[in-house]
Protein backbone atom coordinates (compact mmCIF):
# COMPACT_ATOMS: atom_id res chain seq x y z
CA UNK A 1 0.00 0.00 0.00
CA UNK A 2 2.80 2.44 0.81
CA UNK A 3 4.10 2.11 -2.76
CA UNK A 4 0.66 2.50 -4.34
CA UNK A 5 -0.91 5.33 -2.37
CA UNK A 6 1.71 8.09 -3.00
CA UNK A 7 1.47 7.89 -6.82
CA UNK A 8 -2.33 8.16 -6.73
CA UNK A 9 -2.54 10.93 -4.11
CA UNK A 10 0.50 12.58 -5.66
CA UNK A 11 -1.00 12.94 -9.13
CA UNK A 12 -4.10 14.54 -7.56
CA UNK A 13 -1.92 17.05 -5.72
CA UNK A 14 0.32 17.84 -8.70
CA UNK A 15 -2.62 18.44 -11.02
CA UNK A 16 -4.45 20.55 -8.42
CA UNK A 17 -1.39 22.73 -7.81
CA UNK A 18 -0.76 23.16 -11.52
CA UNK A 19 -4.33 24.42 -12.05
CA UNK A 20 -4.47 26.57 -8.91
CA UNK A 21 -3.12 29.57 -10.83
CA UNK A 22 -5.70 29.40 -13.64
CA UNK A 23 -8.74 31.07 -12.00
CA UNK A 24 -6.48 33.87 -10.72
CA UNK A 25 -4.12 34.32 -13.69
CA UNK A 26 -4.81 38.09 -13.90
CA UNK A 27 -3.38 38.40 -10.37
CA UNK A 28 -0.03 37.00 -11.49
CA UNK A 29 0.48 39.26 -14.49
CA UNK A 30 -1.23 41.81 -16.68
CA UNK A 31 -1.99 41.14 -20.32
CA UNK A 32 -2.80 38.01 -22.28
CA UNK A 33 0.81 37.47 -23.39
CA UNK A 34 2.22 37.30 -19.87
CA UNK A 35 -0.67 35.19 -18.63
CA UNK A 36 -0.24 32.81 -21.56
CA UNK A 37 3.48 32.47 -20.82
CA UNK A 38 2.84 31.82 -17.12
CA UNK A 39 0.27 29.17 -18.01
CA UNK A 40 2.43 27.53 -20.70
CA UNK A 41 5.71 27.51 -18.76
CA UNK A 42 4.48 24.56 -16.68
CA UNK A 43 3.77 22.50 -19.78
CA UNK A 44 7.14 23.34 -21.34
CA UNK A 45 8.79 21.91 -18.23
CA UNK A 46 6.71 18.74 -18.36
CA UNK A 47 7.21 18.48 -22.13
CA UNK A 48 10.99 18.20 -21.93
CA UNK A 49 10.88 15.80 -18.97
CA UNK A 50 8.13 13.21 -19.41
CA UNK A 51 9.77 11.15 -22.16
CA UNK A 52 13.33 10.91 -20.74
CA UNK A 53 11.83 10.26 -17.31
CA UNK A 54 10.18 7.14 -18.72
CA UNK A 55 13.54 5.82 -19.88
CA UNK A 56 15.16 6.69 -16.55
CA UNK A 57 12.43 4.88 -14.67
CA UNK A 58 13.23 1.68 -16.60
CA UNK A 59 16.88 1.95 -15.61
CA UNK A 60 17.03 3.19 -12.02
CA UNK A 61 13.51 2.34 -10.89
CA UNK A 62 10.53 4.67 -10.48
CA UNK A 63 10.77 5.40 -6.75
CA UNK A 64 13.62 7.98 -6.80
CA UNK A 65 11.91 9.84 -9.64
CA UNK A 66 8.56 9.90 -7.82
CA UNK A 67 10.27 11.30 -4.73
CA UNK A 68 12.21 13.88 -6.75
CA UNK A 69 9.10 14.94 -8.63
CA UNK A 70 7.17 15.53 -5.40
CA UNK A 71 10.07 17.47 -3.88
CA UNK A 72 10.27 19.74 -6.92
CA UNK A 73 6.49 20.24 -6.79
CA UNK A 74 6.67 21.21 -3.11
CA UNK A 75 9.52 23.69 -3.62
CA UNK A 76 8.02 25.31 -6.71
CA UNK A 77 4.69 25.72 -4.90
CA UNK A 78 6.45 27.52 -2.05
CA UNK A 79 8.15 29.86 -4.53
CA UNK A 80 4.84 30.66 -6.24
CA UNK A 81 3.29 31.57 -2.89
CA UNK A 82 5.93 34.13 -1.95
CA UNK A 83 7.37 35.70 -5.13
CA UNK A 84 5.83 38.55 -7.10
CA UNK A 85 8.29 38.94 -9.97
CA UNK A 86 6.76 37.73 -13.25
CA UNK A 87 10.12 36.28 -14.29
CA UNK A 88 10.40 34.24 -11.09
CA UNK A 89 6.79 33.11 -11.42
CA UNK A 90 7.46 31.88 -14.97
CA UNK A 91 10.63 30.11 -13.80
CA UNK A 92 8.79 28.49 -10.89
CA UNK A 93 6.03 27.27 -13.22
CA UNK A 94 8.65 25.81 -15.58
CA UNK A 95 10.38 23.96 -12.73
CA UNK A 96 7.00 22.80 -11.42
CA UNK A 97 6.40 21.25 -14.85
CA UNK A 98 9.73 19.43 -14.67
CA UNK A 99 8.65 17.91 -11.36
CA UNK A 100 5.32 16.87 -12.86
CA UNK A 101 7.02 15.23 -15.83
CA UNK A 102 9.31 13.22 -13.55
CA UNK A 103 6.42 12.14 -11.37
CA UNK A 104 3.88 11.23 -14.06
CA UNK A 105 6.20 9.06 -16.14
CA UNK A 106 7.64 7.19 -13.16
CA UNK A 107 4.29 6.77 -11.36
CA UNK A 108 2.68 5.28 -14.46
CA UNK A 109 5.68 2.98 -14.87
CA UNK A 110 5.39 1.77 -11.27
CA UNK A 111 1.63 1.14 -11.38
CA UNK A 112 1.72 -0.52 -14.80
CA UNK A 113 4.18 -3.09 -13.47
CA UNK A 114 1.68 -4.33 -10.85
CA UNK A 115 -0.50 -7.41 -11.46
CA UNK A 116 -3.64 -5.29 -10.94
CA UNK A 117 -2.38 -2.54 -13.23
CA UNK A 118 -5.74 -1.96 -14.93
CA UNK A 119 -7.49 -1.14 -11.67
CA UNK A 120 -4.60 1.03 -10.51
CA UNK A 121 -4.53 2.86 -13.84
CA UNK A 122 -8.22 3.65 -13.39
CA UNK A 123 -7.56 5.09 -9.94
CA UNK A 124 -4.61 7.07 -11.31
CA UNK A 125 -6.57 8.67 -14.16
CA UNK A 126 -9.52 9.40 -11.88
CA UNK A 127 -7.20 11.10 -9.38
CA UNK A 128 -5.55 13.08 -12.19
CA UNK A 129 -8.85 14.51 -13.41
CA UNK A 130 -10.09 15.06 -9.87
CA UNK A 131 -6.94 17.08 -9.21
CA UNK A 132 -7.58 19.25 -12.26
CA UNK A 133 -11.11 19.87 -11.02
CA UNK A 134 -9.95 20.64 -7.49
CA UNK A 135 -7.33 23.08 -8.74
CA UNK A 136 -9.90 25.03 -10.72
CA UNK A 137 -13.11 24.93 -8.71
CA UNK A 138 -11.37 24.48 -5.35
CA UNK A 139 -9.10 27.47 -5.85
CA UNK A 140 -12.00 29.64 -6.93
CA UNK A 141 -13.97 28.63 -3.84
CA UNK A 142 -11.02 29.15 -1.47
CA UNK A 143 -10.18 32.56 -2.96
CA UNK A 144 -13.81 33.69 -2.75
CA UNK A 145 -13.71 33.11 1.02
CA UNK A 146 -10.17 34.25 1.87
CA UNK A 147 -9.85 37.03 -0.74
CA UNK A 148 -6.22 36.10 -1.39
CA UNK A 149 -5.43 34.93 -4.96
CA UNK A 150 -2.64 32.67 -3.66
CA UNK A 151 -4.76 30.93 -1.02
CA UNK A 152 -5.35 27.93 -3.29
CA UNK A 153 -1.62 27.59 -3.85
CA UNK A 154 -1.07 27.51 -0.09
CA UNK A 155 -3.58 24.69 0.42
CA UNK A 156 -2.25 22.48 -2.37
CA UNK A 157 1.40 23.17 -1.50
CA UNK A 158 0.75 21.99 2.06
CA UNK A 159 -0.90 18.87 0.64
CA UNK A 160 2.12 18.26 -1.61
CA UNK A 161 4.33 18.38 1.49
CA UNK A 162 2.25 15.64 3.10
CA UNK A 163 2.48 13.51 -0.05
CA UNK A 164 6.25 14.04 -0.18
CA UNK A 165 6.54 12.62 3.35
CA UNK A 166 4.60 9.55 2.20
CA UNK A 167 6.78 9.27 -0.92
CA UNK A 168 10.08 9.17 0.96
CA UNK A 169 8.75 6.16 2.89
CA UNK A 170 8.24 4.16 -0.32
CA UNK A 171 10.27 1.01 -0.89
CA UNK A 172 12.72 1.19 -3.77
CA UNK A 173 11.68 -0.86 -6.80
CA UNK A 174 14.27 -1.94 -9.33
CA UNK A 175 13.62 -0.89 -12.90
CA UNK A 176 13.93 -3.13 -15.92
CA UNK A 177 15.94 -1.89 -18.87
CA UNK A 178 13.67 -1.09 -21.77
CA UNK A 179 14.08 -3.02 -25.00
CA UNK A 180 15.44 -1.05 -27.97
CA UNK A 181 12.69 0.57 -29.99
CA UNK A 182 12.40 2.30 -33.31
CA UNK A 183 11.34 5.72 -32.06
CA UNK A 184 11.98 7.56 -35.38
CA UNK A 185 9.73 5.05 -37.14
CA UNK A 186 6.92 5.55 -34.62
CA UNK A 187 7.26 9.32 -34.91
CA UNK A 188 6.87 9.32 -38.68
CA UNK A 189 4.47 6.40 -39.10
CA UNK A 190 1.91 7.86 -36.69
CA UNK A 191 2.73 11.55 -37.14
CA UNK A 192 -0.87 12.58 -37.84
CA UNK A 193 -2.01 10.88 -34.64
CA UNK A 194 0.61 12.84 -32.67
CA UNK A 195 -0.51 15.99 -34.48
CA UNK A 196 -4.11 15.35 -33.45
CA UNK A 197 -3.02 15.06 -29.80
CA UNK A 198 -1.07 18.32 -30.01
CA UNK A 199 -3.95 20.29 -31.49
CA UNK A 200 -6.98 18.82 -29.71
CA UNK A 201 -5.51 18.90 -26.21
CA UNK A 202 -3.68 22.15 -26.98
CA UNK A 203 -6.99 23.79 -27.88
CA UNK A 204 -8.38 23.00 -24.44
CA UNK A 205 -5.27 24.58 -22.92
CA UNK A 206 -5.51 27.68 -25.09
CA UNK A 207 -9.11 28.31 -24.04
CA UNK A 208 -8.23 27.66 -20.40
CA UNK A 209 -5.51 30.32 -20.48
CA UNK A 210 -7.57 32.89 -22.42
CA UNK A 211 -10.88 32.68 -20.58
CA UNK A 212 -9.97 34.21 -17.17
CA UNK A 213 -9.08 37.52 -18.86
CA UNK A 214 -11.74 37.26 -21.57
CA UNK A 215 -14.65 36.22 -19.37
CA UNK A 216 -14.07 38.81 -16.63
CA UNK A 217 -15.84 36.64 -14.04
CA UNK A 218 -14.78 36.30 -10.42
CA UNK A 219 -12.28 33.49 -9.68
CA UNK A 220 -14.98 31.16 -8.34
CA UNK A 221 -17.13 31.31 -11.48
CA UNK A 222 -14.07 31.14 -13.71
CA UNK A 223 -12.94 27.99 -11.92
CA UNK A 224 -16.39 26.40 -12.15
CA UNK A 225 -16.74 27.13 -15.87
CA UNK A 226 -13.33 25.72 -16.78
CA UNK A 227 -13.68 22.79 -14.36
CA UNK A 228 -16.85 21.77 -16.20
CA UNK A 229 -14.59 20.87 -19.13
CA UNK A 230 -12.56 18.44 -17.00
CA UNK A 231 -15.72 16.94 -15.52
CA UNK A 232 -17.16 16.41 -19.00
CA UNK A 233 -13.91 14.75 -20.10
CA UNK A 234 -14.07 12.36 -17.13
CA UNK A 235 -17.65 11.37 -17.95
CA UNK A 236 -17.09 10.98 -21.69
CA UNK A 237 -13.95 8.86 -21.20
CA UNK A 238 -15.81 6.50 -18.87
CA UNK A 239 -18.73 6.17 -21.29
CA UNK A 240 -16.85 5.99 -24.60
CA UNK A 241 -14.33 3.45 -23.29
CA UNK A 242 -17.13 0.85 -23.27
CA UNK A 243 -17.73 1.18 -27.01
CA UNK A 244 -15.73 -0.04 -29.99
CA UNK A 245 -15.01 3.07 -32.08
CA UNK A 246 -13.04 3.47 -35.29
CA UNK A 247 -10.21 5.87 -34.41
CA UNK A 248 -10.16 7.91 -37.64
CA UNK A 249 -13.88 8.66 -37.57
CA UNK A 250 -13.88 9.35 -33.84
CA UNK A 251 -10.87 11.69 -33.93
CA UNK A 252 -12.28 13.55 -36.94
CA UNK A 253 -15.64 14.10 -35.22
CA UNK A 254 -13.91 15.04 -31.97
CA UNK A 255 -11.67 17.59 -33.72
CA UNK A 256 -14.64 19.33 -35.31
CA UNK A 257 -16.50 19.22 -32.00
CA UNK A 258 -13.61 20.70 -30.03
CA UNK A 259 -13.13 23.48 -32.58
CA UNK A 260 -16.83 24.32 -32.63
CA UNK A 261 -16.97 24.36 -28.84
CA UNK A 262 -13.97 26.72 -28.75
CA UNK A 263 -15.90 29.22 -30.85
CA UNK A 264 -19.00 28.70 -28.71
CA UNK A 265 -16.96 29.88 -25.71
CA UNK A 266 -16.93 33.33 -27.32
CA UNK A 267 -20.67 33.45 -26.60
CA UNK A 268 -21.21 31.24 -23.56
CA UNK A 269 -19.10 29.22 -21.08
CA UNK A 270 -21.31 26.24 -21.96
CA UNK A 271 -18.73 25.64 -24.67
CA UNK A 272 -16.34 24.28 -22.03
CA UNK A 273 -18.23 21.07 -21.09
CA UNK A 274 -18.94 20.41 -24.78
CA UNK A 275 -15.25 20.82 -25.59
CA UNK A 276 -14.30 18.54 -22.69
CA UNK A 277 -16.68 15.81 -23.85
CA UNK A 278 -15.29 15.79 -27.39
CA UNK A 279 -11.72 15.86 -26.06
CA UNK A 280 -12.54 12.70 -24.09
CA UNK A 281 -13.71 11.05 -27.31
CA UNK A 282 -10.36 11.87 -28.94
CA UNK A 283 -8.28 10.62 -26.00
CA UNK A 284 -9.98 7.22 -26.01
CA UNK A 285 -9.67 6.91 -29.80
CA UNK A 286 -5.96 7.73 -29.70
CA UNK A 287 -5.23 5.26 -26.92
CA UNK A 288 -7.36 2.56 -28.55
CA UNK A 289 -5.31 2.80 -31.71
CA UNK A 290 -1.95 2.82 -29.92
CA UNK A 291 -2.92 -0.24 -27.86
CA UNK A 292 -3.40 -2.20 -31.09
CA UNK A 293 -0.15 -1.25 -32.81
CA UNK A 294 1.94 -3.97 -31.19
CA UNK A 295 4.56 -1.33 -30.34
CA UNK A 296 6.04 -0.99 -26.83
CA UNK A 297 3.36 0.84 -24.89
CA UNK A 298 5.79 2.71 -22.67
CA UNK A 299 7.33 4.33 -25.73
CA UNK A 300 3.97 5.02 -27.36
CA UNK A 301 2.48 6.52 -24.22
CA UNK A 302 5.64 8.58 -23.81
CA UNK A 303 5.29 10.06 -27.29
CA UNK A 304 1.55 10.62 -26.77
CA UNK A 305 2.16 12.42 -23.46
CA UNK A 306 4.93 14.47 -25.05
CA UNK A 307 2.54 15.46 -27.83
CA UNK A 308 -0.21 16.52 -25.46
CA UNK A 309 2.17 18.53 -23.30
CA UNK A 310 3.58 20.08 -26.46
CA UNK A 311 0.10 21.22 -27.41
CA UNK A 312 -0.57 22.54 -23.91
CA UNK A 313 2.70 24.48 -24.03
CA UNK A 314 2.52 25.89 -27.56
CA UNK A 315 -1.10 26.74 -28.30
CA UNK A 316 -1.76 28.85 -25.16
CA UNK A 317 1.53 30.66 -25.82
CA UNK A 318 0.59 31.64 -29.37
CA UNK A 319 -3.05 32.29 -28.52
CA UNK A 320 -1.94 34.72 -25.82
CA UNK A 321 0.12 36.69 -28.33
CA UNK A 322 -2.80 36.84 -30.75
CA UNK A 323 -5.13 38.10 -28.00
CA UNK A 324 -2.60 40.72 -26.89
CA UNK A 325 -1.77 42.16 -30.30
CA UNK A 326 -5.04 41.32 -32.06
CA UNK A 327 -8.39 40.45 -30.52
CA UNK A 328 -9.80 37.70 -28.35
CA UNK A 329 -12.01 36.67 -31.25
CA UNK A 330 -8.91 36.06 -33.39
CA UNK A 331 -7.29 34.17 -30.51
CA UNK A 332 -10.31 31.86 -30.17
CA UNK A 333 -10.44 31.27 -33.92
CA UNK A 334 -6.73 30.30 -34.03
CA UNK A 335 -7.03 26.86 -32.32
CA UNK A 336 -10.47 26.30 -33.87
CA UNK A 337 -8.96 26.54 -37.36
CA UNK A 338 -6.18 24.13 -36.36
CA UNK A 339 -8.75 21.54 -35.30
CA UNK A 340 -10.10 21.60 -38.86
CA UNK A 341 -6.61 20.65 -40.12
CA UNK A 342 -6.76 17.63 -37.78
CA UNK A 343 -10.06 16.54 -39.34
CA UNK A 344 -8.52 16.89 -42.81
CA UNK A 345 -5.21 15.10 -42.11
CA UNK A 346 -6.10 12.30 -39.67
CA UNK A 347 -7.30 10.16 -42.58
CA UNK A 348 -3.67 9.87 -43.72
CA UNK A 349 -2.92 7.90 -40.55
CA UNK A 350 -3.74 4.20 -40.77
CA UNK A 351 -5.64 4.36 -37.49
CA UNK A 352 -8.18 1.59 -37.86
CA UNK A 353 -9.16 -1.32 -35.67
CA UNK A 354 -8.61 -4.91 -36.72
CA UNK A 355 -11.77 -6.92 -37.48
CA UNK A 356 -13.63 -8.11 -34.42
CA UNK A 357 -12.97 -11.78 -33.72
CA UNK A 358 -15.97 -14.00 -33.17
Amino acid sequence: MKNRLPPIIGIFTIMALSNAVVPVLPSFGEGSVLQGIIFSAYFFGALITVFPAGYASDRIGPTPLIQTGMLITLLSGMVLIFVGSPLLIILARFIEGIGAGLFIASAMSLLNAKPDHSRLAGYFMAALNAGLLAGLAGTGWIVSFLSDPRAGLVVFTILSGIVFILAIRMDKEVGKKAAPSNVPFYLTEYRWLWYSAIIIVGTTGALTSLYPEFGGHNPFLTGVYIASMNLATMVSVLIVSHFRLEPIITIRIAAVGVGSAALLCLITPLGFPIMGAFAGFAIIAQMTFLAGTGAPQGIMMGILNTSTYGGLALLPFFAGFIAEFGTFTMAFFFPAILTITVALTIGQCRCSLPPRTQ
